[in-house]
């Protein structure tokens, strides 16, 4: 198996607790990234984020308040890919640095493959549009 894993980091000139609230808070969560969430997002939760067109599932597997988020999701579509993201959040200077780390995807498996390029194309925008939400309280999706 040759995996990989994809990081992404962003720094906002948020704190850390307002951060972490966009990743852990429903309702927040449905401010920036879908347009309900179904169920709770606490650890051991199995809850669904729902979209317009597409719903996902999600297990929260770690929530350290302002600090770190941690969940599995598993990629729409018939195959189904599960994948395991970690939103770790730090303090620097005025703001925080918000890491995201999603996988590992199989890239010798071509369903995987494709869901790997479509995630980064997914957390990309999901990070720019939780910067608008935290920083500006701004919401940037086209559709809710």
């Amino acid at each position: 198996m040759s995996a990989r894993m994809i990081q992404v980091e962003r720094v906002v000139d948020a704190p850390p607790e307002r951060v972490y609230r966009a990743w852990s808070d429903p309702e927040t969560v449905r401010q920036w990234l879908a347009s309900s969430v179904e169920g709770s997002l606490i650890p051991g939760a199995s809850s669904v984020l729902v979209f317009p067109r597409l719903r996902i599932e999600v297990d929260v597997l770690e929530a350290e308040p302002n600090s770190r988020f941690r969940f599995r999701w598993r990629h729409p579509g018939e195959d189904g890919v599960p994948t395991e993201v970690t939103v770790s959040i730090r303090p620097i200077g005025y703001g925080s640095l918000v890491s995201l780390s999603d996988g590992p995807y199989d890239t010798d498996d071509e369903a995987a493959l494709d869901e790997y390029a479509r995630a980064i194309a997914i957390w990309a925008t999901a990070l720019t549009q939780m910067r608008a939400l935290v920083d500006y309280s701004l919401d940037l999706r086209k559709e809710r």
